[in-house]
């Protein structure tokens, strides 16, 4: 968790400071200070961390910085997890933030249902299986057009419904085309890192010039971006006349399904 002004001096110095505490019944005020019997319990880790499990995100955030021996506590990772997910009933959040910045906050829109794109998959169809609105996936993906649902292997679908959460695992990623840290629920169970398509392997061996001069021809010709044509290019092993087939074939289809 990023502290904006966390103490940075020795944990002692904490003990140069007063807290006031409010009283909730009389409104009286009790100041903790080194003279206090009960000053001392607030510099012990192991109490400490019983006082904040009981802190939402933002209260842990806050309690970071009031001096060094609070931050060690306040961001130890389990502990901040463990508040992160607990109003969403999330059995388990797998993987560390890159940015301490993720835990800032934990709203519904740190979480994200990955999809695998499948054959016949559109933006349409995609927000409405999952009952989610065609810009909120468009915004999330960063997609500029519909077709640039082609050249992904999957795309984030935004959580309407935090219910789908309880009794979950999610997994902390940094996405590359949403270009954002998001706590991913995989619907199949798990993620899955595949091996490129065989496609993309046969355009490896062509050189970038040559690549490049196709996949423009391509774009002009299907009136998309690079993205896209490069999806058909690659499963269509490097066949431009295949690629133009198959592209085609997806926009008839569409027109048929009523998607367009």
């Amino acid at each position: 968790m990023v502290c904006c002004c966390c103490d940075q001096s020795d944990g002692n110095d904490f003990l140069t400071e007063s807290l006031i505490v409010v009283g909730s019944s009389d409104q009286s005020t009790t100041t903790i200070s080194p003279l206090n019997s009960h000053f001392m319990a607030l510099t012990c880790r192991d109490t400490l961390r019983l006082i904040f499990q009981r802190l939402t995100v933002a209260d842990l955030a806050r309690a970071s910085c009031v001096c060094r021996v609070w931050n060690s506590v306040a961001t130890e990772n389990d502990l901040v997890a463990s508040a992160f997910t607990a109003p969403w009933r999330i059995k388990d959040l797998v993987g560390k933030p890159a940015s301490g910045a993720f835990w800032r906050d934990n709203g519904i829109w740190k979480f994200a249902i990955s999809h695998r794109i499948s054959r016949g998959d559109s933006v349409t169809s995609l927000a409405v299986k999952y009952s989610v609105q065609v810009m909120d996936i468009k915004r999330l993906n960063n997609m500029m057009s519909d077709h640039g649902i082609y050249s992904r292997d999957r795309l984030l679908i935004p959580i309407s419904n935090s219910e789908i959460l309880v009794d979950t695992t999610c997994y902390i990623e940094v996405d590359k085309y949403a270009k954002r840290e998001v706590a991913v629920l995989y619907l199949e169970g798990g993620p899955k890192r595949e091996q490129s398509a065989s496609g993309m392997n046969h355009l490896s061996t062509v050189s970038a010039h040559g690549k490049r001069k196709l996949i423009e021809s391509l774009r002009r010709s299907m009136q998309v971006d690079d993205e896209t044509a490069l999806y058909y290019l690659a499963i269509a092993e490097g066949n431009p006349r295949s690629a133009l087939s198959e592209f085609s074939a997806d926009l008839t289809w569409e027109r048929q399904a009523g998607l367009n």
